[in-house]
Parts: C-alpha cells; sequence; structure tokens
C-alpha cells in the first residue's frame, strides 16, 4: 500500500457499470494512487475487469485486491467486510475513502431467493449492500469518507403495507405476471429501498459522535447498454441491450450528456465526480451530475425508519458488529 491515498471499495466489477468505475481510477493519475478493493461474485477477474485493469500507457501503477463478494448472502458480506476491516487495521491497506455500493441484480420472467428466503433482487441490490455498509463503517475515513450508490429514481408508491411482501418477493411475483414487468418492479422496489436507506443512514451519520463527517451521496447513472439484462427469457431484449443500445447511447450522449440513455463510462465518470469532488453535499441526489429531487415516497422518514428496523432484524445485525452509535 505504500503511497496510497486511501482505499476505493467498489462492488460488482466484473462487468458493466462497475468495470467501467474501475477502467476511470485506473486511467486516473490522481485516483490510481488509491488502492482498490474490487469484488465479484467468483472473486476473479472478469474479461471487462481484467481490460479495465489495464492500465494506459505511461501511466503509474494502480494496487488492488480482487475480493469474493455475493451480496444475497449474509455470510459473505460478513467474510469480506471481516478481511477488509482485518486490512485497514493491520495497515495492510489505508482507511476507506470510497465505498461506491454498485453491484446490481435483475430477473425478468424468473424469479429466485436466497437461502434465507429473502428475494434475490431485494438481497442482492439492497440488503446485502445495507450490511456491507454498516460494517465497512468500522474502516472509514471518518474526515472524508463517502458512501455511493446508484439507484434510479423513477418508481411510484411501493411500500404502502411494510417492508415484508417486496423483502420475502410475495409483491410482484414471477408466477402472477410471468412477463419481465414483475421483476422489472421488484427491480424498482429495492432501488427504492437503496434511496430509503441512503437518507436513513445520512441523518444517523450526522448525529453520530465519531462518524458525523462521513457523507452519503447517490447517483441515477441512467440507463447504459450493460448485460443486466442477460436472466431474460428474451433474446430480443437480451440484444437490444448488448448490441443496439452501445451504439445508440454513444451517439446519444454525445447530443444529450446528461440524457436518459448513456454509456458506462460517462455514467461511471459521473459516480466518481460524487464520490470524490469536494463540493458534494451530504445526503445529496444526483441525476448524473445535476442536483435532483427524489419521489415523495423516497422522503418519507416515516418508511426510511421502518425500512432501517425491519432491516436490522432481516440482516441478524448484532451488538458490535458496527460503530454507528443508532444502528438500531
Amino acid at each position: 500500500m505504500a503511497g496510497a491515498k486511501g482505499t476505493i471499495v467498489v462492488t460488482g466489477v466484473s462487468g458493466g457499470l462497475g468495470s467501467a468505475i474501475v477502467s476511470n481510477i485506473v486511467s486516473s493519475p490522481e485516483m490510481s494512487r488509491y488502492h482498490g478493493v474490487y469484488t465479484t461474485r467468483s472473486g476473479s477477474a472478469a474479461p471487462a475487469l481484467k481490460s479495465a485493469l489495464q492500465p494506459p500507457s505511461g501511466s503509474r501503477h494502480h494496487a488492488y485486491t480482487i475480493m469474493s463478494l455475493d451480496l444475497s448472502r449474509m455470510e459473505s458480506v460478513r467474510k469480506a467486510a471481516t478481511d477488509i476491516n482485518s486490512a485497514v487495521l493491520s495497515g495492510q491497506i489505508p482507511p476507506i475513502r470510497t465505498l461506491v455500493l454498485n453491484a446490481g441484480w435483475m430477473e425478468y420472467g424468473t424469479q429466485t431467493w436466497t437461502e434465507d428466503g429473502f428475494d434475490m433482487t431485494f438481497a442482492s441490490n439492497y440488503l446485502g449492500h445495507w450490511l456491507l455498509t454498516l460494517l465497512l463503517l468500522k474502516s472509514i475515513d471518518r474526515d472524508a469518507g463517502r458512501v455511493v450508490r446508484n439507484p434510479h429514481e423513477k418508481w411510484k408508491i411501493i411500500l404502502r403495507n411494510g417492508t415484508e411482501a417486496v423483502a420475502k418477493g410475495t409483491w410482484s411475483t414471477a408466477e402472477e405476471d410471468p412477463s419481465w414487468r414483475s421483476g422489472f418492479r421488484r427491480y424498482g422496489a429495492s432501488k427504492l429501498c437503496e434511496l430509503l436507506m441512503m437518507s436513513e443512514l445520512q441523518r444517523r451519520l450526522n448525529g453520530d459522535p465519531i462518524l458525523r463527517n462521513v457523507s452519503v451521496a447517490c447517483v441515477d447513472p441512467g440507463t447504459m447498454p450493460t448485460s443486466i439484462t442477460r436472466r431474460s427469457p428474451s433474446p430480443v431484449l437480451v440484444f437490444v441491450f448488448q448490441y443496439i443500445l452501445p451504439f445508440l447511447a454513444a451517439i446519444w450522449v454525445l447530443l444529450w450528456p446528461n440524457g436518459a440513455l448513456r454509456t458506462t463510462g460517462k455514467s461511471a465518470a459521473d459516480v466518481l465526480a460524487a464520490a470524490f469532488d469536494p463540493e458534494t453535499t451530504k445526503g445529496v441526489y444526483l441525476d448524473g451530475r445535476k442536483r435532483a429531487q427524489t419521489s415523495a415516497e423516497a422522503q418519507d422518514t416515516q418508511k426510511q425508519k421502518m425500512l432501517w428496523e425491519d432491516t436490522v432484524r432481516y440482516a441478524q445485525l448484532e451488538e458490535g458488529e458496527t460503530i454507528l452509535a443508532r444502528w438500531k
């Protein structure tokens, strides 16, 4: 870690936006000075990640660690967090300057559950990231640490009667609606949970005697051509996202840089700008680099509190696992 300015943790870097974020870090003279901790489900470098890790000719060496993390399994989350916390405590790597919660899961036409009985989309997108964040607060830079998530905020009211139906996957099931729409709604619900969580986390950090300088930021990356649709039973949808959208996004972003359709490179730059820009305010929600407003439901403080308290139970967080004072 010699000379490293801090540590950047990024989840879900095997492709799409994640590998684009890594590519931006590696190619930046400033950010490449940080130690990278990059997580994938397998703990190995996929082709897109291997390419992203190749530094441009003449650039400085970027130190990094590739780590296994399955966000749908709380045991895996705890193992990864323990390994990172131990590395920081022992001085192997510096404190975490930025935690980028990037990994995402989407199912179209099918639905799966975790070994703990949670909807896979809910667990992978929200629950695992919540637990990882709470556990890694032990290692975050207490003066300038930042947590960044990239939810899409385009959903109508979802949490009408508590969080249980969304968490356990009994809401918008694939059995009730076998089309792509049921999976897309569950994906939207998990993204709403992320926004509720980030607002509640910032509120609790603000009042924390140790972590009050740690900030939270959300960045909507727009629609990007990635492989997140690979679980779709529709070959047409997969073909459009993997072959048509990349061409359209490259043109679209030139004409409308902050339009609905964006390249992964553009969105990666936006995420990292939010992660390191000193002007980024606490609890901000950005559409690309433009400040935006979340929905009324995402701003509902009662739902934020309700979801947080339920999540403590879902993740079975216990005393001593996090240094956040008000974790319950």
